[in-house]
């Protein structure tokens, strides 16, 4: 048997569900603003924000995974990735916690190419089972 692998990530809610991000793939967390609108997006690109003078593209998790989005609240925030020096955000009801995850179960395919292909596997945390995304993937494919 190999060395246990741990790996930090932060706890993201959607509603009543729970996900999971690798922690070394985000910059920061913010709280919510409201972006500029783009036209001629997909629903799920909400528009862009400037942070600290860079420009960020913005998207609705909950619009990616086909979750109806509720209203912005104190909770809401953006959790803002940096893959290779690219800055992207993520809206998201809020964020619960930092968890380091050991017992990581991977993603099965069933088949069919639904947003499943976005998933990287599932986790136990002291609260319950959740579901780990592929944050890059999200984001460019």
């Amino acid at each position: 048997m190999g060395a246990v692998k741990h790996e930090q990530y932060i706890e993201i809610g959607i509603e009543q569900e729970r996900y999971a991000v690798r922690i070394n793939e985000i910059q920061e967390v913010i709280r919510w603003q409201d972006p500029t609108r783009l036209p001629g997006n997909n629903s799920y690109i909400k528009g862009v924000i400037n942070l600290r003078g860079k420009i960020v593209p913005i998207m609705s998790l909950s619009l990616f995974l086909g979750i109806a989005e509720g209203p912005c609240t104190k909770s809401t925030r953006i959790v803002i990735f940096n893959f290779d020096d690219e800055r992207v955000g993520m809206i998201v009801d809020r964020v619960i916690q930092v968890v380091t995850l050991t017992d990581i179960q991977p993603h099965v395919e069933s088949g069919s190419r639904g947003k499943s292909s976005w998933i990287a596997g599932y986790g136990h945390t002291a609260t319950g089972l959740v579901c780990i995304l592929k944050s890059q993937r999200i984001f460019w494919e």
